[in-house]
Parts: C-alpha cells; sequence; structure tokens
C-alpha cells in the first residue's frame, strides 16, 4: 500500500504543478498581450498625430486659393460692366511656381508623379 500511496501523491503533486504552471503560462501571456495593445493604440495614436502636423503643415505653405463667389442664377443687371474674362498668368509668375514646385520635389514633399502632374497644370498642357 506504502508504494501505491506515494504514487499517488507524486501525481497529485505533479498535477497541480502543472494547472499552476499553466495559470502563471496564461496570466503572463494575457499581461504580455494587453501591454502589445497598449503600446500599438500609442503607436497608432502617434501616427495619427504626426500625420495631422504634416497636414497642417502643408496647408500652411499653400495660400488658400480665391474661388469665384457664388452665383445666384441671375441674369447681369444693366448698369454693371460684364465680368472680365480669365487672364494667363505673368511669365514669371510660372517660372517662380515652377522653381517652388522643384524645392517641394527635392524636399522630398511631393512625388514624381505628383511633380509631373502640377508642372502640366502650371503650364497649362
Amino acid at each position: 500500500m506504502g508504494l501505491i500511496r506515494g504514487v499517488a501523491r507524486t501525481a497529485a503533486i505533479a498535477g497541480t504543478a502543472t494547472a499552476v504552471s499553466n495559470r502563471v503560462s496564461r496570466r503572463q501571456a494575457n499581461k504580455w498581450a494587453a501591454q502589445d495593445d497598449q503600446q500599438a493604440a500609442q503607436d497608432e495614436q502617434a501616427a495619427k498625430a504626426e500625420a495631422y502636423d504634416q497636414q497642417q503643415a502643408s496647408a500652411q505653405q499653400y495660400p488658400p486659393q480665391q474661388g469665384y463667389p457664388p452665383q445666384q442664377g441671375y441674369p447681369p443687371q444693366q448698369g454693371y460692366p460684364p465680368q472680365q474674362g480669365y487672364a494667363p498668368p505673368a511669365q514669371e509668375d510660372t517660372i517662380t511656381q515652377l522653381q517652388k514646385l522643384a524645392e517641394l520635389k527635392s524636399a522630398g514633399i511631393l512625388t514624381d508623379e505628383e511633380f509631373a502632374a502640377q508642372k502640366a497644370k502650371i503650364l497649362g498642357s
């Protein structure tokens, strides 16, 4: 009987040790997963803040575009001069715009495709 009692005691101790070890492993895995989730959330928040800062910086770099006044749908009344047509930009403005565009490309702000599109827009082709 002593042998069976010793084997049973060893099995009970081994089973308890396994259960405790598994519980500790699960608890550590959950703790590390929570830390990873928290770090991922912080990284995501930092990326959003950086993207916002870049957006604000680029918005400050370009002046707002002036739009046309809202049209009411009424014909112009007599006494008002007719609206002037679009005047093409002066040659100096075009060169200045192209130089600024080249600076943005060399600074890495614009990609080659964006540069080409803006250049075509400025040159009107």
